[in-house]
């Protein structure tokens, strides 16, 4: 069903099932996707090394494989993953950190656009959800429950429609902001993310 090179290989895309973000590209030969498949961690074939490599084996930073997709040659794949760290081996998110310039590397600054800011929020929120942290508020929340988590909702959507009263943009995005992320909040103690909002936007399109 799928078409190798003459090595045996095709590549696949990783890509945060999450925020979109495009972590790494690598290659697969039949094997490495088998076991892809039957861990559920991404696992490749090094061209450098010539042997099966699992993604995280050694750094703890798998990359927890949500959805493999094809494209229309069924040449490439495109590996949706959860992952549980960085994607580069310079620690950062992405090993696509730097752009190309007039002939020049030059590190970005700001990796994610803001258009998918949502579903990074979602990303860090589930992430302490998980693995709470000290001080944080998001944890705060959780720590209260259900009531106090709808109490800000509540409270959070007044104030969005005090602004709009006002006709103040800059309350307007702050009180958005504060709305939106204490939705986001809301979804994740029910085990929802915004894809489910999306999902249900879509279908009323």
């Amino acid at each position: 069903m799928l078409t190798y090179d003459q090595n045996g290989l095709i590549p696949a895309v990783v890509q945060n099932i999450n925020t979109n973000e495009v972590l790494m590209v690598a290659y697969m030969n039949q094997e490495s996707l088998e076991k892809t498949m039957q861990s559920g961690h991404a696992t490749f074939w090094s061209r450098s090394r010539q042997e099966i490599w699992e993604k995280g084996a050694t750094s703890g930073n798998y990359m927890n494989v949500k959805e493999i997709r094809v494209d229309c040659d069924a040449d490439c794949l495109l590996v949706l993953v959860e992952p549980d760290g960085p994607a580069c081996h310079t620690g950062k998110n992405t090993c696509f950190y730097r752009k190309l310039e007039n002939g020049t590397l030059t590190e970005l600054e700001q990796i994610s656009s803001s258009a998918d800011i949502l579903q990074r929020l979602m990303a860090v929120t589930e992430d302490r959800k998980k693995n709470p942290k000290e001080g944080s508020y998001t944890n705060y929340l959780f720590d209260k429950g259900e009531d106090k988590i709808l109490k800000k909702v509540g409270e959070e959507a007044a104030e969005v429609v005090i602004a709009g009263k006002n006709r103040d943009k800059d309350e307007i995005s702050y009180e958005v902001a504060d709305l939106m992320y204490h939705l986001t909040v809301m979804l994740s103690d029910n085990d929802m993310t915004w894809n489910d909002i999306f999902e249900e936007l879509e279908k009323r399109r």
